[in-house]
């Protein structure tokens, strides 16, 4: 009843860690309001952005979407914050990444069926997990960097080379969502501003065009959603297009010749390349920096830090599963354990774990 992309995509979204992508950060901890994204969301978002692109170049719709579901499954509880935590404490023990850690969550660490260990997804899905970012392997085809341990047996997935249209489709649409839904939820936490994003790449012209058109003011919310709307539409379009000349251009005769092509192949224009740049530093700027922001995400790294710290120094804490895995590990076994613990986490568990655990924890409001 179902191809082998509908299945992966199946297993992806009936899995725990899909799940607990519902309480886990985007921008904003999830009691600070019920109406901003969460990692959920967002997958969710990434996933129709990435189908409806995936449909106009005529690429395997199925495909695209579940790379685009499963693409942050490896988050750990208070999104990047959290990652920068893991990562400072994993220093000696070949670091964490986010990335590197979704394709561990679908290989290794979902314990649910009774022949084997993980998801058991296709080598197609796998790829476009391992190579969201591009290619992760040296001329040899070799893993480097954060990904070297965890793929060190997997060089099947040509890690030298690029990933496939589909995987190519779902990172942009990573892209064209987060950026526009920070947008969204910046301007109504009141962190950004309609007149400062009236100056900004992009957004700019967009915003003259939904605000400064009529005599009677649209109201906040319907500006707002206007505005994000329009942008996603530009964003997409730009997207169909250039690859539908990039695609002209190579001619390819398969999937191979997308990997080989030295190059994306899936790829906004110049132009729009440098418009998203500049409005992501805006966002840095006026979100992800913004000072209420980084008091929170600074708790958060707090949290998940001596968290960390705490269980490799006490794995008796752990659960009992985890407990009893523990006691067969040690040096740079048992961190990578505790950090595959503490990284599927919930904000929620991570900051209920912490008060359980210390006399003290964050706010983080």
């Amino acid at each position: 009843m179902r191809s082998p992309f509908q299945r992966d995509r199946d297993r992806i979204i009936h899995s725990a860690p899909f799940r607990r992508l519902l309480h886990k950060t985007q921008v904003f901890v999830f009691h600070e309001g019920d109406h901003y994204r969460t990692r959920l969301t967002h997958s969710l978002e990434v996933a129709q952005i990435a189908r409806t692109i995936a449909r106009q170049l005529r690429l395997d719709e199925d495909l695209a979407e579940a790379l685009a579901l499963a693409h942050d499954l490896g988050h750990s509880p208070f999104g990047h914050a959290g990652e920068r935590a893991l990562d400072r404490a994993m220093a000696d023990f070949g670091g964490f990444d986010h990335n590197a850690q979704s394709l561990k969550v679908v290989m290794r660490l979902e314990r649910k069926y009774r022949g084997f260990d993980g998801m058991n997804l296709t080598w197609e899905t796998l790829e476009g997990l391992a190579k969201h970012n591009g290619p992760v392997g040296d001329t040899s085809g070799s893993p480097v960097g954060k990904v070297a341990g965890l793929l060190e047996h997997w060089k099947c997935l040509g890690l030298d080379q690029y990933a496939s249209a589909e995987a190519q489709v779902a990172a942009l649409a990573d892209d064209i969502a987060y950026v526009s839904h920070d947008i969204d939820d910046g301007l109504r936490a009141g962190l950004l501003t309609l007149c400062k994003l009236s100056m900004a790449p992009l957004a700019g012209a967009i915003v003259e065009r939904v605000c400064g058109t009529d005599e009677v003011p649209l109201e906040p919310s319907r500006a707002i959603y206007e505005i994000t709307r329009a942008m996603i539409t530009l964003m997409v379009s730009d997207c169909v297009a250039e690859s539908r000349r990039r695609l002209l251009a190579l001619r390819p005769n398969s999937p191979e010749a997308i990997r080989q092509a030295g190059r994306d192949t899936i790829a906004f224009s110049p132009d729009m390349t440098s418009d998203i740049r500049a409005l992501k530093e805006v966002l840095f700027e006026r979100v992800y920096r913004h000072e209420r922001v980084m008091k929170v995400m600074n708790g958060a790294e707090q949290v998940v830090e001596e968290l960390f710290q705490r269980y490799l120094s006490e794995p008796s804490l752990l659960p009992e599963a985890w407990r009893l895995a523990a006691k067969e590990r040690a040096g740079r076994r048992l961190a990578r354990l505790v950090a595959d613990f503490v990284a599927g986490m919930t904000d929620r568990m991570a900051m209920d774990e912490h008060r359980r655990l210390f006399d003290a924890s964050p706010e983080l409001r």
